[in-house]
């Protein structure tokens, strides 16, 4: 075991001895002929918690995105989404070289998008200009710094989109945080969107996996299309297992992480040097900007010397997010590192 204190991510978390022995003790089939029991019960449950007719097990969350974009929309359409958004931002512009549609960017100033930024952005598709296909949201919100969306918001982009003839597909890699800060279920503040994708090897500490649920032909479409970028898994029960365990036993332990988040955020915003308003770090992401001449990355170099990883994000832009493999007390010793270094 090392002592390295890694918040560069929740993706760092390391299976737990549940998921282990689960992996272990699986019972598994060939998913491609939809024989693996494992991921058939994964799959099942997932559409429960969802309040959807089915889930698919995707291997990432990115793959996750693409197929519900690939699925909602036609070759030549744009996808309005948030200028900071994952799905354009991190994912290699796959829904353009691969779904063959382009991103419509629309800036928000906490990554949430709300009715009356979106449609200015709208094309019917009529004279010169591309159509619009979809609308893509995002919570929480990652470049953000973990905002979540509000229900209300939500409820009424779907609405509006919706009256118009479009879907709204929902990046909700980590939706059990948002669902865990507004003290709500998982399926009430999902309901009004047409599919969501969420990780299970995010904050919920799976190995491996993401899940997107949908309607029964949205989600045999996507099938399908799993199949064609190589996504189709042959004995995944082992993979799914540790999702199973996830999915039932990791949200537990997110209010934990958002405390721990909040107190190192706190800290943080008392060291000079640092430009940080605690009051928005309300799930497991803390961000903040640097004064001065000091750059994110030679900071994140001086924390890798004591023993503390962080991520750049910018220029004078730092990351941290906290998870279970941390503690309060690493919590502490990062806080610690960063008062030493400035």
């Amino acid at each position: 075991m090392t002592d390295t204190i890694d918040l560069r991510s929740d993706t760092v978390t390391r299976p737990t001895p549940a998921m282990r022995r689960a992996m272990a003790e699986a019972e598994v089939g060939d998913d491609v002929y939809g024989e693996d029991p494992t991921v058939n019960r994964l799959e099942s449950r997932a559409a429960q918690l969802f309040g959807r007719e089915a889930a698919l097990f995707v291997p990432s969350g990115s793959m996750g995105n693409l197929l519900a974009i690939w699925c909602s929309t036609q070759p030549g359409q744009e996808v309005i989404c948030d200028a900071r958004s994952h799905t354009f931002v991190h994912e290699m512009g796959a829904m353009s070289a691969i779904a063959g549609v382009m991103p419509k960017t629309v800036p928000s100033a906490d990554g949430i998008l709300t009715w009356d930024r979106i449609a200015p952005a709208l094309q019917d598709g009529t004279g010169y200009h591309s159509q619009t296909g979809l609308i893509e949201l995002e919570s929480t919100h990652n470049l953000a710094g973990g905002t979540v969306y509000p229900p209300e918001i939500i409820a009424d982009v779907s609405a509006q989109a919706h009256s118009v003839g479009l879907n709204v597909h929902l990046d909700g890699a980590r939706i059990f945080n948002a669902a865990v800060a507004l003290g709500k279920s998982i399926e009430e503040i999902t309901r009004p969107v047409d599919s969501v994708m969420f990780c299970l090897s995010k904050a919920l500490g799976a190995p491996v996996g993401s899940m997107l649920v949908g309607s029964r032909d949205f989600i045999a479409r996507a099938r399908r299309r799993r199949k064609i970028l190589g996504g189709g898994m042959r004995q995944a029960g082992v993979l799914a297992a540790a999702g199973l365990v996830a999915l039932e036993e990791s949200p537990k332990g997110l209010p934990r992480d958002h405390e721990n988040a909040r107190f190192l955020a706190q800290a943080l915003a008392a060291i000079p040097g640092i430009l940080l308003d605690p009051a928005k770090v309300v799930t497991n992401i803390v961000m903040f900007n640097l004064e001065g001449q000091r750059t994110a990355a030679s900071v994140c170099d001086a924390l890798r010397q004591r023993g503390i990883l962080a991520s750049a994000f910018g220029p004078q832009l730092v990351r941290m997010v906290t998870h279970y493999d941390v503690g309060r007390p690493g919590i502490e010793r990062a806080i610690a590192a960063m008062r030493a270094i400035l």
